[in-house]
C-alpha cells in the first residue's frame, strides 16, 4: 500500500522564502565584486601598487633586473654567495667535525645536530650559530649552545648553556673570518 502526502506550501510564503533567497545571493555576489572608487596609488611603506611603477621603483633602487649595462663590460653586482662570506665559511670550517641538521644560508643559521664524544656517552651538545650582519665584528654572529644529559635514553634533559665553548667558538670563527678576508684582499692586489 502506498502512501501519497500531497504538500501544499502556502504560495505567499514561497514567494517570501524565494525572495529572500535572491537578495542574500545578489548581496554575496556583489560583495566580491564591488568596485574600488579610491584605488590608492600606494601603499603605507610607498611601495607602488601598480605592478609597472613598482617595477620601475625596483630598478630604480638597484633591486631589479635591466639590460642597460649588460653591454658596457661593467662588473658592479654586489651579491654575497656562501662561499664569500668570510663568516659562513669560517663558521663551517670551524665545526666541520660535527654533524649538521640544519644549513639556511639566506635565513643565516647554522645549526648542528647532538654531539657527543665517547668517553661520555650520556652527555651531548647542540650549537647553533645565527648570522646577525655580514661584517666580521663580535657581534654579527650569536652562538648558541645546548646541552643534553641523559640519565637513561628516556630520561634526558636539554638546557642552554653559557660556558666557555660559546665563547670560543665566537673567537675561533671572528679569527678565521679575518684571516679569510685578508686573504681575499691579498689575492686581488
Amino acid at each position: 500500500m502506498l502512501l501519497k502526502f500531497k504538500i501544499n506550501l502556502n504560495t505567499g510564503f514561497l514567494r517570501f522564502f524565494i525572495n529572500i533567497f535572491a537578495i542574500f545571493m545578489m548581496f554575496f555576489t556583489l560583495a566580491c565584486s564591488m568596485p574600488k572608487f579610491a584605488k590608492p596609488s600606494k601603499t603605507k611603506d610607498n611601495i607602488p601598487v601598480n605592478a609597472k611603477e613598482r617595477a620601475r621603483k625596483n630598478i630604480d633602487e638597484g633591486r631589479g633586473i635591466s639590460l642597460k649595462g649588460l653591454t658596457s663590460g661593467r662588473k658592479g653586482t654586489t651579491y654575497q654567495f656562501s662561499t664569500s662570506n668570510p663568516l659562513w665559511r669560517a663558521s663551517l670550517e670551524i665545526i666541520d667535525f660535527m654533524p649538521l641538521a640544519t644549513v639556511d644560508y639566506s635565513g643565516g643559521i647554522i645549526i648542528t645536530d647532538w654531539y657527543g664524544d665517547s668517553q661520555n656517552a650520556n652527555e651531548s651538545i647542540k650549537i647553533t650559530i645565527r648570522f646577525l650582519s655580514n661584517e666580521i665584528q663580535s657581534n654579527s654572529i650569536r652562538v648558541i649552545v645546548h646541552n643534553k644529559k641523559c640519565k637513561t635514553e628516556e630520561q634526558c634533559t636539554v638546557n642552554q648553556i653559557d660556558s666557555n665553548i660559546k665563547n670560543e667558538l665566537q673567537s675561533s670563527i671572528i679569527k678565521k673570518a679575518a684571516q679569510f678576508d685578508r686573504d681575499a684582499k691579498n689575492s686581488k692586489k
